[in-house]
């Protein structure tokens, strides 16, 4: 393995480190971060030789990363969590806690396993059969590339990239893994969800007649505020609160209503949209809490051959709030979470005996057992480029071709350069951080 710039912090068991030393830890590493690609070939196989036991390591140790760990201990008996990084100390001793709460044994990381800084999800690549990845989604395309490099199978949350660049490493990468013969499960769950299977199955069987529009909604208040403490840095501050920074989790399409729109292509065999135009802004949700983030969107999909898919998504607090997915037909509608179709044919379809979240680690490690590789790429790629897409018209305001925005250079910065000690984003006189303003704002070279 290539050696690494960064000396990672190993925090002890019993021990919780402190604000001021969490602090420290954070900023000797942050100030040596660079976001170029660092390739590691280990020379191991995918799996423990000679054992049933695979190895597990996680990188991100926010509610979402914790609980696909405790996810994928629940679907086989012979994983073991054995590696964990996280930019905090305190977050990740949390996740810790909550793991061994559901699986003391195979979920108990080693002291010398659990990894605190920016370089320590190599350290877990190193240590693991299978990665699990669910950390700030700047980094996914990366640490998936990383990952795949090493020989290890992947499991990597949504979205797949904030950005055209993000996602065409992506794609280059589950590319990569087909060819090595290694799983790459995406975490666009819903394609795990068995009642979605059979409704969508029933919709390609001709159930609902030609597809006419859809109308997706992904709506709730705002998620995951953290509100920033005495003594944090500006870098510290937006780490910890990514989610509402857009170089960092790529804003709300991307971040949310992606589950929405994967469906929509899911139902459509995966053919991306001619065009795209949507509308948002932040109108309710002020504050420095909420970085840069719009706090609605509205997009509109146009396929070629006359369908609409229309796709919702808001993050304000007391306002309706729900997950919904229509599809309307020329011979009936369905509502796809209600596992209900309606007209000509009506179908009501059981609900699942298995959460998404679970059944998607069964897959995964069940393929692993058996040789037979998962290989989520194309969906995963073309479903997060379709959010990335409505993200960036919902930014400039313009009216955008699926094929321009999927081939264009366009990267939230930093790209490729150094990443050090100050943010790419900072607030103005006021306190609060600029947001795109639709008509000025400009991404795509040429529009």
């Amino acid at each position: 393995m290539n050696p690494s710039p960064i000396a990672s912090v190993r925090v002890a068991p019993s021990s919780k480190p402190d604000s001021r030393s969490t602090r420290r830890q954070f900023l000797k590493s942050s100030a040596a971060f660079s976001l170029g690609a660092v390739s590691v070939d280990l020379g191991r196989g995918a799996v423990s030789g000679g054992s049933d036991v695979i190895r597990v390591g996680l990188i991100g140790c926010g509610n979402r990363g914790t609980a696909a760990a405790i996810n994928a201990l629940d679907a086989d008996p012979g994983v073991r969590l054995v590696a964990m990084a996280e930019l905090f100390g305190d977050k990740l001793e949390a996740a810790l806690a909550r793991i061994k709460a559901k699986h003391p044994e195979r979920g108990a990381v080693d002291a010398d396993h659990r990894f605190v800084g920016f370089d320590g999800y190599r350290h877990v690549i190193e240590s693991s059969d299978v990665v699990l990845i669910a950390c700030a989604s700047k980094f996914h395309p990366r640490y998936l590339r990383e990952a795949i490099d090493a020989g290890r199978h992947v499991f990597v949350e949504k979205p797949h990239g904030i950005d055209p660049v993000g996602v065409q490493a992506t794609q280059a990468a589950c590319d990569l893994a087909r060819t090595k013969g290694l799983c790459v499960l995406s975490g666009l769950h819903n394609r795990f969800d068995t009642g979605v299977r059979e409704t969508i199955q029933r919709i390609h069987d001709g159930a609902i007649g030609e597809i006419v529009s859809m109308e997706v909604n992904f709506l709730r208040a705002p998620y995951v505020v953290v509100p920033r403490q005495p003594g944090w840095s500006e870098i510290e501050y937006q780490f910890r609160n990514w989610y509402h920074f857009s170089w960092l989790s790529g804003d709300d399409v991307t971040q949310s209503l992606v589950h929405s729109v994967d469906k929509a292509a899911w139902i459509m065999h995966e053919q991306p949209p001619a065009t795209a135009h949507g509308f948002g802004g932040r109108s309710a949700s002020f504050g420095e809490e909420f970085g840069d983030m719009f706090d609605h969107h509205s997009v509109v999909y146009a396929y070629e051959n006359g369908p609409r898919l229309y796709a919702f998504c808001r993050t304000q607090a007391g306002c309706h709030s729900g997950i919904s997915d229509t599809v309307i037909g020329t011979k009936g509608r369905a509502e796809l979470l209600h596992y209900r179709i309606v007209g000509e044919t009506n179908v009501n379809i059981p609900a699942p005996k298995v959460n998404p979240y679970l059944q998607e680690q069964k897959e995964l490690f069940a393929a692993i057992r058996a040789g037979q590789p998962i290989n989520c790429g194309d969906y995963m790629a073309k479903s997060t480029m379709l959010a990335v897409l409505g993200q960036i018209v919902c930014y400039t305001g313009r009216q955008l071709s699926w094929k321009k925005a999927a081939t264009s250079d366009f990267a939230f910065e930093p790209a490729t350069a150094d990443f050090r000690t100050d943010p790419p984003v900072k607030p103005g006189p006021n306190g609060l951080y600029p947001v795109a303003v639709p008509g000025k704002t400009k991404l795509i070279k040429g529009t």
